[in-house]
């Protein structure tokens, strides 16, 4: 990578005023300052922040290489601009233009310094460029991997969400199912499930598949997972929700629930639990 000239470096400093209006007024014509989710004022200080690191880093030995200690503050700037954007949920383009927005005020500061030195002008257009380019990359791929963070820990809230464990009466949890079990899924569940085991000393927990749209040799092998993790906390599982369609489905793979307690709904699930207890009802007339 092509270094800037000291002189480059000193027209930057001498005319950064000038440099800062001209990239804010690309910006602006980008749209990046009139978004409501972002303040202008807080642009134009970021400009001159990262301005300033940038003459900062390139007025060092190692100028050429955006990867070397000398563009650590200039690293770590791009970084938590890219994570705040992805946070605010602005898209890569808009954070990229952050940087590539800078191109055309610093091509005309040098067309204007070296118009009389074409090889001078070539030089330092050509570093300008390299430099840019190497710190719109690195954005680019900061914002990207703090958009995969927040898409997986959305995800990972869903799925919390989607296997919420009810306490229906003293030692006796149920875990509601709606939707397809998946090896992900399922570890959350064990997890989920096996914790409030733990928190609430339970002694007997239900699997209500109610929601559950197929079941195939796969989910049952989840749900075998599940009631071998709930035994071994000592606790009894009892599977509610095997609809006919369900039972015939698991009685065609041939699979084998042997041992497991099942029932047809939710309601003979609570009432087998409650009758392990001791507790019975009785029918008003």
């Amino acid at each position: 990578m092509a270094a800037l000239q000291q002189s480059t470096l000193d027209a930057i400093r001498a005319e950064e005023a000038e440099l800062l209006a001209s990239w804010s007024a690309n910006l602006d014509a980008l749209g990046a300052t009139r978004d409501v989710r972002i303040n202008q004022q807080v642009v134009q200080q970021q400009t001159r922040q990262f301005l300033g690191l940038l003459v900062a880093a390139a007025n060092t030995a190692d100028a050429t290489d955006i990867g070397a200690a000398a563009f650590a503050d200039v690293r770590r700037f791009l970084e938590d601009l890219s994570r705040s954007r992805a946070q605010q949920g602005f898209d890569a383009q808009h954070t990229a233009s952050f940087i590539f927005s800078l191109k055309r005020p610093l091509f005309a500061l040098v067309q204007r310094l070296y118009r009389s030195d074409a090889e001078a002008l070539a030089s330092q257009v050509w570093a300008i460029t390299e430099l840019l380019d190497a710190l719109g990359l690195h954005t680019v791929r900061t914002f990207q991997k703090s958009r995969e963070d927040i898409i997986a820990r959305q995800q990972e809230e869903l799925l919390e969400l989607s296997t919420p464990v009810v306490k229906l009466w003293d030692g006796v949890l149920a875990l509601p199912m709606i939707g397809t079990l998946d090896s992900q899924r399922t570890q959350v569940v064990m997890e989920s499930l096996l914790q409030r085991i733990v928190e609430t000393g339970s002694e007997t927990a239900i699997i209500d598949i109610t929601g559950v749209p197929t079941v195939d040799t796969l989910v049952a092998q989840h749900l075998l997972k599940t009631v071998t993790a709930i035994r071994l906390m000592g606790a009894d599982a009892i599977i509610s929700g095997v609809r006919p369609q369900i039972a015939q489905t698991i009685v065609h793979l041939g699979l084998d629930l042997q041992g497991i307690v099942t029932k047809a709904n939710l309601a003979d699930a609570l009432a087998l639990a409650l009758k392990r207890q001791g507790v019975s009802f009785e029918r008003k007339s």
